[in-house]
């Protein structure tokens, strides 16, 4: 049976470097193309044509707007929707790069943990720069003890608060990938099963096959609402230290 983890192995379609930089074209650079074009051509096209009664591409546009618009309300307030951009654009990205990955012969690039980690440190660092800006210095020791700490704590708090913002984006990161590449591992190893197995027990993995299927489109939905959330979570704290207005849990 073939290693379940060949299909996550990268090889270069095109070498390429620039002062000493990689920019070699892969099949992952190729997939995060076409996802960029898809997104692209859905919004684009939903929006041409504003119809007082919206076609089926207008309906989906007006529902994915909404529904990340509700996300950021929810989390950070009104004043959050200054990210609606860089909120709309991850959830799309990272949504599409789920599920196109899940068609045979494709790739999953948040399989990757380079680019989920690059998502994450980007959403963490950009938290900590708009908390600076907007609370100055006391930013820093306004997140490591939270309103309310007695004094005596304050020694213990905070390296707790410390390690708990240090595992904010190695954990944003680590749990996309992992869920991506073990969805997909359990699949080839299904799969691997029904073909070997032959015509007498091969159909009992190629059935569980197709229940994975359904269970990892809704697992592409969740992860990529996730990360959505918590990318919202973490910029609301640059506006309400520790959740203290209530927006951001």
């Amino acid at each position: 049976m073939e290693n379940p983890l060949h299909p996550f192995e990268l090889h270069n379609f095109i070498q390429f470097s620039l002062f000493g930089l990689d920019l070699s074209i892969n099949k992952a650079v190729v997939m995060m193309w076409i996802v960029v074009g898809l997104v692209a051509w859905l919004l684009v096209s939903a929006g041409r044509q504003r119809r007082l009664v919206p076609n089926k591409l207008q309906s989906l546009g007006e529902l994915l707007v909404e529904f990340i618009r509700g996300i950021i309300l929810d989390t950070m307030g009104q004043e959050g929707m200054r990210f609606f951009p860089l909120i709309a654009t991850l959830f799309l990205f990272i949504l599409f790069c789920n599920l196109l990955g899940l068609i045979p012969g494709t790739y999953t690039v948040t399989s990757q943990i380079v680019v989920t980690a690059v998502f994450a440190v980007t959403v963490y660092g950009l938290s900590l720069v708009m908390g600076l800006l907007l609370h100055g210095v006391k930013f820093i020791p306004g997140i490591l003890v939270p309103p309310g700490t007695p004094w005596w704590l304050i020694p213990l708090m905070v390296p707790i608060e410390f390690v708990s913002q240090v595992a904010r984006p190695v954990s944003l990161a680590v749990r996309l990938f992992a869920n991506m590449t073990a969805g997909h591992t359990i699949l080839g190893v299904l799969f691997g099963l029904a073909i070997s197995g032959g015509l007498l027990i091969g159909w009992l993995p190629f059935a569980f096959t197709i229940a994975m299927n359904g269970l990892e489109v809704g697992i592409a939905f969740i992860q990529a609402y996730i990360f959505t959330v918590l990318t919202c979570v973490y910029l609301g704290d640059a506006f309400h230290l520790h959740g203290s207005e209530g927006h951001a849990p």
